[in-house]
């Protein structure tokens, strides 16, 4: 079965933290930059939360707060979970659906390694399956 690390071989190793005493604007710019939908937060090498697309639009959108004015550590989400490298894409998914979440980090031995996001899962999801019906496509026509 996949793992979480699967995905992380697959992807760009390069982790996008920011400081909690950053502002909102900053990090939303980073976001924008880099292209991503969140960014983990860190604070002597331990995470201290995750800044996220919902992030902004619930505490600072949604509550007419200036994006300059407002540091990443006021909004953030604290409640962060973390999977481990083998932890099964299953069990991730099922995570994402049960919490309502879109990014997980990955961690071992007290090290964030990546950050894995639904988008990622997904992705992986759908490359074995066309992988899977191409498979199936040549056993059945004889192809092989």
């Amino acid at each position: 079965m996949a793992t979480v690390s699967d995905i992380l071989a697959n992807k760009d190793a390069h982790l996008l933290t920011v400081d909690s005493g950053a502002s909102v604007l900053d990090a939303t710019r980073m976001m924008n930059q880099y292209k991503v939908g969140a960014l983990v937060i860190t604070e002597a090498g331990c995470i201290s939360g995750i800044f996220t697309e919902r992030d902004v639009l619930r505490r600072v959108v949604g509550e007419q707060r200036h994006p300059a004015d407002v540091t990443v550590g006021q909004v953030m989400t604290r409640d962060v979970i973390c999977v481990e490298p083998e932890t099964d894409l299953d069990e991730v998914s099922a995570i994402m659906k049960t919490r309502r979440i879109r990014h997980v980090p990955v961690c071992a031995e007290g090290r964030v390694l990546g950050l894995v996001s639904i988008g990622d899962v997904n992705a992986h999801y759908a490359s074995n399956q066309a992988q899977t019906i191409h498979f199936l496509s040549e056993y059945v026509y004889g192809r092989c």
